[in-house]
């Protein structure tokens, strides 16, 4: 088959939804189909999912975008050359080898019911919060996958047995939908203990369980030795650009190789094509800003995380990243229309910020489950300050795009006094964004007059699933890296927004958002 008659496949499995895009070979969209599925809050702070709900939403995406694309006259039966996987981050799932069922919800990266262990590791451990830095890049956190792992282990009587008696397998979202695509637990035979499925992650999930050494890129022996975690359980390690396997019978796209696998963010910068230097800021359910440092390590001193870029090959160089991650961004816009039905679809909070030239000093601190990056408080939740009679909703509208641009400002701020440090000088990089919320046209001018610098957004701002694609193609030589990052390729109909704010009005505007994070700390413990 030529490259011409190729398709690629892109599963985009995020915190809300799930998507199936089918791309060809120039890159294009052909067909695409997407679908909610529940979010479940079994108690404040709490949020988990139905595993066995998000892989009906895969399927149902997988053949509802096929139909369309056979429909519009697309030979991809014969066309589908390779599919490519990309899935929200730190969502941990532990289920059965032999039945194929999890043992328990799957518990979603927002979730924080594990502060009480974190703060059991911070006291138990000499580095206290930093103390898997080094070898992971990350700190003590309800973030990452295993604490989550850690508090099923110690509360869910299921995940205990099937991890003593050997029956238990660990992963995050990508693990868990490979892991069924290439067979589940269809043919297991007991007497051989044998499995059709492929348990496997990629190495950018992995770099998010806080189990994985950066360095070595395999599982950290001391790390599972000190968490009590048994390697048995963890999947095996590959890079994000490689054959892994084939989907089996049963889903629409039967006999198709998955070639690619990259967590969500990962994804963006692929898809954004960000090479060293360059940093993107993905707007989804929440916010999350990368800046590829090439193949160095960087520590961050100003709280941002050092993590993994993209590794496109078995052998190929690994590119590391400093990132900032922001737990609530497209999530509070969400809230504005299904908690308080101030507006009907995400899309009309645009139309009514319009109302009002500013916030009208309307403060919104959206820490419903604490803060990330730069703050890492996972005591603070959410404030509205500076409400007056004056204060309407088109206000409050404002000031929660507004509170979008606050948090991903800060990262970027510390994103600046690190290269600075390592750098010597002063390091200028243009932010690139991405994700549903960025089509928001007020938003990003917001962002570009908070930080005083442009904006580019491109022309498809679904970069995510355009980067498990350009992983997936690229395995299977359907693109080349050097066509994946022309740089001619990348300006094409991009828009930039460039600041219109004066520096002062900038200033004392940062200087009242400080003031409102801080009046978010310490209010967990508050009483009903």
């Amino acid at each position: 088959m030529s490259k011409k008659e190729a398709f690629i496949g892109s599963i985009d499995q995020g915190t809300t939804s799930t998507r199936f895009i089918i791309y060809d070979h120039s890159c294009k969209a052909i067909s695409s189909h997407q679908t909610e599925f529940s979010q479940i809050f079994p108690q404040a702070g709490w949020v988990e999912h139905n595993p066995m709900e998000i892989l009906e939403s895969v399927r149902l995406c997988m053949a509802k975008a096929i139909d369309k694309a056979t429909a519009d006259g697309h030979n991809v039966d014969s066309g589908l050359t390779a599919i490519g996987v990309t899935n929200q981050r730190e969502t941990t799932v532990v289920w059965s080898k032999s039945t194929g069922l999890p043992l328990y919800n799957a518990i979603v990266w927002m979730d924080v019911r594990t502060s009480a262990i974190c703060r059991r590791l911070e006291e138990q451990f000499p580095g206290g919060r930093t103390h898997f830095v080094e070898t992971c890049g990350l700190p003590i956190s309800t973030y990452f996958s295993a604490t989550k792992f850690l508090w099923m282990l110690e509360n869910v009587e299921a995940v205990k047995k099937a991890v003593d008696s050997g029956d238990a397998l660990f992963g995050t979202i990508d693990c868990w939908l490979i892991w069924n695509l290439t067979g589940g637990s269809g043919g297991i035979d007991p007497s051989k203990n044998s499995v059709v499925g492929l348990h496997v992650t990629d190495v950018s999930n992995a770099a998010r369980t806080m189990l994985m050494n950066l360095k070595t890129l395999d599982w950290d022996k001391p790390t599972l030795e000190e968490l009590g975690i048994p390697i048995e359980v963890l999947p095996k390690i590959v890079s994000n650009s490689e054959i892994i396997g084939n989907v089996a019978n049963g889903w629409p796209t039967a006999g198709v190789p998955i070639s690619g696998c990259l967590g969500d963010q990962h994804a963006a910068m692929m898809g954004q094509a960000c090479r060293k230097g360059e940093a993107k800021s993905t707007y989804g359910t929440g916010a999350f800003i990368l800046l590829n440092t090439g193949e160095e390590i960087i520590k961050s001193n100003h709280g941002l995380l050092s993590t993994v870029a993209y590794k496109l090959g078995p052998n190929a160089p690994m590119n590391y990243a400093l990132e900032g991650s922001i737990a609530i961004a497209g999530a509070a816009v969400q809230w504005l229309r299904d908690s308080l039905g101030i507006i009907k679809s995400a899309p009309e909070v645009e139309d009514l910020a319009k109302k009002v030239d500013n916030s009208g000093g309307v403060y919104f601190v959206p820490a419903f489950n604490g803060l990330f990056a730069p703050w890492w408080k996972d005591d603070a939740r959410g404030v509205l300050v500076g409400i007056t009679r004056f204060t309407h909703k088109s206000h409050i509208a404002w000031a929660v795009l507004e509170s979008i641009c606050f948090q991903v400002n800060d990262v970027l701020d510390s994103m600046h006094k690190d290269s600075k440090e390592k750098a010597g000088k002063d390091v200028e990089f243009l932010l690139r964004v991405d994700g549903g919320a960025s089509a928001n046209n007020l938003m990003m001018q917001i962002q570009a007059d908070l930080l005083g610098s442009p904006v580019l957004r491109p022309s498809d701002i679904e970069t995510t699933a355009l980067g498990a694609a350009y992983a997936a193609g690229l395995a299977v030589g359907v693109w080349t890296e050097d066509e994946i990052f022309s740089t001619e390729k990348r300006k094409e109909k991009a828009v930039t927004f460039h600041p219109k704010l004066q520096e002062e009005q900038r200033k004392k505007k940062s200087e009242s958002w400080c003031k409102a994070v801080a009046r978010s700390f310490d209010l967990a413990s508050l009483s009903l």
